[in-house]
This record gives structure tokens, sequence and C-alpha cells, in this order.
């Protein structure tokens, strides 16, 4: 006689159960083991961020810091007729007396001969004059043309981007000399102001502070560009729509928006056109004449001409000090910007 018990199939068996808890089953790998086996994604992220910032490091080490500390050493040497033409040299095979006399023939005279020279000051000075009035140039004529490629359409946003960059196909030193030809005075550039009956006769552009101007503002004038252009195009469109409809007018839109806005690209522009221009020396030197003497030109003068490799490196150290404090500045505000957001 059947049962009319209903039959029940046993429920499979839970693996671990019966077991203290925490116990692990036998076939089951143990955390150890898993990672051991392979490395956690963390870990692979942490060493491949490690690496990223191990590299830049090094570059700067090498590129940056090991031959700043060459030129320092040189700049507290003394001139001497050898080669090469400074003292004291470092002698590794005289051990520690060695480097006791190294120690001692290294002084900051040649830092004191710089603070007393007019000629060193009035160069600094004048590299210093020039790169700000030029960056300031550069500023007041990139502005309204970054501004435009922005408001263009986006076919031709490519176009005149290529026709910013397209000086750089050319050699610095070509486009130079081409201006020396431009600015002469039966060049292209004095031909153009008598046909427009600007001037009577030709007009001398060479060995002038003119010509110094006009060469830095044509050849750094990507530079200030890129940026802005860079910075302008990222401004949400939505933002001067929002201001207009609040009563705004398009000055003020400008100069309360994107000005504001585009700060970033404009601190950035003048750091990439002012640094260069303090030390420049090819248009200063082509273009200029005795009375725009800059810093570049009085490096080049006691390094090659003079033979001076002391001076000349006291020359550089200083100058690069002078080009590291605008940084610091861009540096500091940045920082305070982040803090206070």
């Amino acid at each position: 006689m059947a049962s009319n018990v209903p039959r029940t199939t046993p429920s499979p068996r839970v693996r671990g159960e019966g077991r203290g808890e925490g116990q692990l089953d036998a076939k089951s790998p143990s955390p150890d083991r898993a990672a051991r086996g392979r490395p956690l994604p963390a870990l692979r992220g942490e060493v491949r961020y490690g690496w990223a910032v191990v590299i830049p490091y090094a570059w700067l080490i090498a590129f940056f810091l090991a031959p700043f500390l060459i030129v320092f050493k040189i700049s507290l040497s003394e001139t001497t007729i050898a080669q090469p033409p400074y003292l004291p040299l470092l002698d590794l095979s005289a051990g520690w007396e060695g480097l006791g006399r190294f120690l001692a023939g290294l002084s900051f005279d040649n830092y004191v001969v710089l603070g007393s020279d007019r000629l060193y000051l009035a160069a600094y000075l004048k590299s210093l004059e020039v790169a700000a009035f030029s960056t300031l140039v550069l500023l007041l004529l990139g502005y309204p043309f970054a501004y435009a490629m922005t408001r263009v359409p986006r076919r031709l946003q490519a176009i005149l981007v290529m026709l910013v960059v397209l000086p750089f196909w050319t050699s610095f030193l070509i486009r130079v000399y081409a201006w020396i030809n431009i600015l002469q005075r039966d060049g292209l550039f004095n031909q153009v102001l008598i046909a427009l009956g600007v001037v009577d006769q030709p007009v001398g552009w060479l060995s002038t502070n003119t010509a110094v101007y006009i060469g830095i503002v044509y050849s750094y004038f990507p530079f200030m560009v890129l940026p802005l252009f860079a910075a302008l195009e990222k401004i949400d469109v939505s933002l001067h729509e929002a201001a207009a409809d609040l009563g705004a007018r398009p000055v003020t839109t400008f100069w309360r928006v994107t000005v504001p806005l585009s700060r970033p690209g404009i601190i950035a522009g003048s750091l990439l056109c002012f640094i260069p221009i303090v030390g420049e020396f090819v248009i200063p030197d082509l273009l200029g004449g005795s009375a725009t003497v800059m810093i570049g030109q009085t490096l080049w003068t006691e390094f090659f001409a003079n033979r001076d490799w002391p001076i000349a490196s006291a020359v550089a150290v200083v100058l690069l000090c002078l080009l590291i404090v605008p940084i610091l500045i861009y540096q500091h505000q940045q920082a305070r910007e982040i803090e206070s957001r």
C-alpha cells in the first residue's frame, strides 16, 4: 500500500555546513594564495602612478638640475687662461685633500662684479623692459585674434590654427633675416607706407627698438594666440546667453564673463612669451642697435668673445633666478585658487 506521505529529496549540502565559522573548504583558494597568484588592481595602479611620477623627476634632474649645478659651479670659479678657462678643477685622485682645495677656491666674486657693474644691470633692466612691453603688445593683438577664431564656424577654425602655426614651418633664423630685407630703407615695409601716403620718404627702421619689437611680436605671436584660443574655446556659450538674458550688454559680458574665464589662457600665453623674450639674443642682435643691448647679447659676448666663462655663468644663473620668479608667483596663485574652491 502506497504511503500518502510525500517524498522529499534531500537538499544539497551547503559547502562549509557543519564546520565552524570562518573555516574554508579545501577546494576554495585562500586569500593569501589569490594575492600571491596575481597582483591586486590597486597595487598595479600604484606602481603605474609611481612610474608616472619618477619619469618627470628623472628628466628634470638629468636635463635641468645637473646642468644648472655645473653652471653654478663655474660661476663660483676664477677666470684663467687655460682649457677649460676657469679654476679650480675637482681632482678626484687627490681624495679629501683635493676636495678641500676645490671648495676653498670657490667664491662669489663674480656675483659681486655683476652687482657693481652698471653694464649688467642695464642689460637686465632692458631685457625686462622689452619682454614686458612685447608681452603686453602680444596680448593686445593676440586676444582679439583668438576670440575671433572661436566665433568662426568649426570648419574654418582648423584652417586658422594652421595659419597661426604656419611660420613654424620655416627656420626661425631665416624669418628674422627676412625681416632685415623687409625693414631696410628700400624694403617692402617702406614701399607699402609710401604707397599708402603714410610717409613721404623711406624711414630707417633697422637698428632701432621698433625693429626689435616688430621682430619679437611677429616671432612670438603663435605662443600667445594658441593658449588664448584653447581657453576661449572651453567657455560655455550658454553663459553669454544667460548674461544677455539678465540684461548685460555685450561689452559687460565680455569683461565680466569672457575675460575672467579666459584668465588661465592669458597667464599661460604671457608666461610662454615673457620668459623666452627676456633671454632673447637673435632678434635684438640682428634687428636692434647699440641702444638695445639685452642680457642674451651680454651673455654671448662674455662667453664667446671675452672667454670669461665664470662671469657668463653668473649672468646665466641670475637670469634663471629672474625667470623663476613669475613661475613661482603663478604656481602660488593657482594653489590659492584650488584651496579656495
